[in-house]
């Protein structure tokens, strides 16, 4: 009976791990889900470069964050993601920006990715440089312009 159990359990555990995944990741490989991947990394990467300019290149002119308030006076486009890269990049020293990826959804155009952020980083201040910790989960949402996804909130 011992037998039969167990290769009950292991039949079982094969069929539940039968999805595919992109190596490092929870998202199932697709050429999609790898196209996506791959722009967030590229993302990711420019954050560590502290690159507001490749930053800005992968945003939607639609991009529009909502700063997470019920208020909006933390709301900003395009034009106010330039400005908030522009203040928090000429503060930072190094930055380490690492990436969970927990999952991609799509829907028509658009993209949701499921990530979980550890960041490290130095700041500048009055009284020296400080190093900071950031653990966030976080959903970037992307949009298929015909060519390549761009961020359209999330960044």
């Amino acid at each position: 009976m011992k037998l039969a159990s167990l290769a009950v359990v292991v039949l079982v555990g094969a069929c539940a791990s039968g999805l595919r995944t992109i190596p490092g990741t929870k998202v199932e490989d697709t050429d999609d889900n790898r196209r996506i991947i791959q722009t967030v990394e590229q993302y990711r990467q420019a954050m560590e470069r502290r690159d507001a300019g490749a930053l800005l290149a992968m945003a939607a002119k639609n991009y529009w964050e909502n700063g997470g308030t019920v208020t909006g006076a933390d709301d900003y486009g395009w034009d106010g993601l330039r400005e908030v890269l522009a203040t928090r990049f000429q503060r930072a020293e190094t930055i380490r920006y690492n990436m969970r990826y927990m999952g991609v959804r799509r829907e028509g155009k658009r993209a949701y990715v499921e990530v979980l952020i550890e960041a490290n980083y130095t700041i500048s201040t009055a009284s020296g440089p400080q190093r900071q910790e950031l653990r966030d989960q976080n959903q970037l949402v992307l949009e298929w312009d015909g060519r390549r996804w761009l961020f359209v909130s999330g960044m």
